[in-house]
């Protein structure tokens, strides 16, 4: 069985323009992602996916492997299906650009729930919410499972939500991790799948497949990630000096 990475990423973004090429203790956002990605013993190779030259530039001259995408995709998913279409493998893990502190455990994480369910199509990791600041952050997407290890439902809104709007000792919440492990065959699939009103109204790529009736297996994991969303971000990152 054939275990590729690709990290999409794209020039533009919403909060911090050219976040991708941002510089943590000097190398920027990208390389962060692509070198703690190859720490992933489980993956046979990494590719970015990009339809930015000045991504794909700087990723070649630290020696990454670039698959040149459409300038057209809506979002990651997209944009790796389309970078998947001539590569040879069986499962593909989408670690988002931004994740610059990915933890090797957690690509292996996503792996191994497609291994170990024959049935499941498409997986994801998710870690506990401990304290009432993270569970009401808007920019921390939140996951409800099922009593099966399956997604429910994906939102920034704190969820699953009480009537007192706060916390309860009663319930799990999670944090969902930006990563997603996929079957080719399925992968490819996702484009065509009709685009989805709770995808639009959440911008979240994965509400697209569970709106369109297939399932998300969902693995747990205690480890710590930083994404990189907002300046802040950039900022706790460049303290914890790019390392994991």
């Amino acid at each position: 069985m054939k275990i590729i990475g690709i990290i999409p990423a794209r020039l533009g973004s919403t909060r911090v323009q050219a976040k991708m090429l941002a510089d943590i203790s000097g190398k920027p956002v990208i390389r962060h992602t692509y070198e703690h990605a190859q720490k992933a013993k489980i993956l046979d190779d990494v590719f970015v996916a990009t339809d930015s030259k000045e991504i794909a530039d700087v990723v070649r001259k630290f020696g990454g492997k670039v698959v040149m995408t459409s300038a057209d995709n809506k979002n990651g998913t997209d944009r790796i299906a389309e970078a998947a279409r001539d590569l040879v493998c069986d499962i593909v893990v989408n670690i988002q650009g931004d994740e610059a502190f990915i933890h090797p455990d957690i690509i292996e994480l996503a792996v191994k729930i497609l291994q170990d369910d024959p049935d499941a199509v498409m997986g994801t990791v998710a870690r506990p919410i401990t304290n009432e600041e993270e569970y009401l952050e808007r920019n921390a997407v939140k996951v409800v499972i099922d009593l099966s290890g399956r997604a429910l439902y994906f939102s920034r809104a704190p969820i699953p939500h009480s009537k007192t709007g706060k916390m309860s000792d009663a319930v799990k919440y999670y944090h969902h991790i930006g990563i997603y492990s996929f079957r080719r065959d399925f992968l490819l699939q996702y484009p065509g799948l009709k685009r989805s009103m709770l995808e639009e109204a959440e911008s979240l790529e994965q509400l697209r497949v569970l709106e369109n009736g297939y399932k998300i297996k969902v693995g747990i994991t205690s480890k710590e990630t930083i994404k990189i969303d907002t300046f802040d971000d950039i900022n706790k990152a460049r303290e914890k000096g790019g390392s994991i």
